[in-house]
């Protein structure tokens, strides 16, 4: 016997709107860690990447704010305590090596990945629908960008600690 489990349109919404919440949160704190992370790089293709990253941060968190004000709902302005852990993950590693720094970049990516595919099923049809038709395909591309990035940095001669950071 199947049981059919209806739910609740209006529990649908105030998870959609919880979960764009944690969406803008998200990106703000992608935009500031990319940011850091920016202003220590020092090799061209390395920040060229990173640059390419960051606006694509930039414009999803735009997105989003766009939406939510649209719509009329609370628009979170910061980071909030995601915000601050990122960064200071970020300046720790930033200190170390670009190695270390992608790393810690390619970890915020997944983090990334996960929180536009996990949960959706909680949230509004309007909200699966922008998370998997707007935000998800970028997120994806962000994290492949990245990965290339720590892939490339590893060749011989790439001279990740000694040239990329300064």
């Amino acid at each position: 016997m199947h049981q059919i489990t209806l739910r609740n349109p209006q529990a649908l919404a105030e998870r959609g709107v919880e979960k764009l919440s944690a969406c803008l949160r998200s990106e703000l704190a992608a935009v500031e860690t990319y940011e850091l992370a920016l202003r220590h790089v020092n090799h061209e293709a390395a920040r060229e990447t990173l640059e390419s990253i960051l606006r694509s941060h930039q414009r999803r968190a735009e997105l989003i704010h766009d939406k939510m004000s649209r719509a009329g709902l609370p628009v979170p302005e910061s980071s909030g305590v995601w915000g601050a852990l990122a960064k200071a993950v970020q300046a720790g590693a930033d200190l170390l090596s670009l190695n270390t720094a992608v790393a810690a970049l390619e970890a915020g990516e997944d983090r990334g990945l996960r929180m536009y595919t996990t949960d959706l099923d909680d949230c509004d049809h309007d909200t699966r629908y922008f998370i998997a038709t707007t935000l998800l395909p970028e997120q994806r591309r962000t994290h492949e960008l990245c990965r290339s990035l720590k892939h490339d940095i590893r060749q011989p001669g790439a001279g990740a600690s000694a040239r990329f950071i300064h």
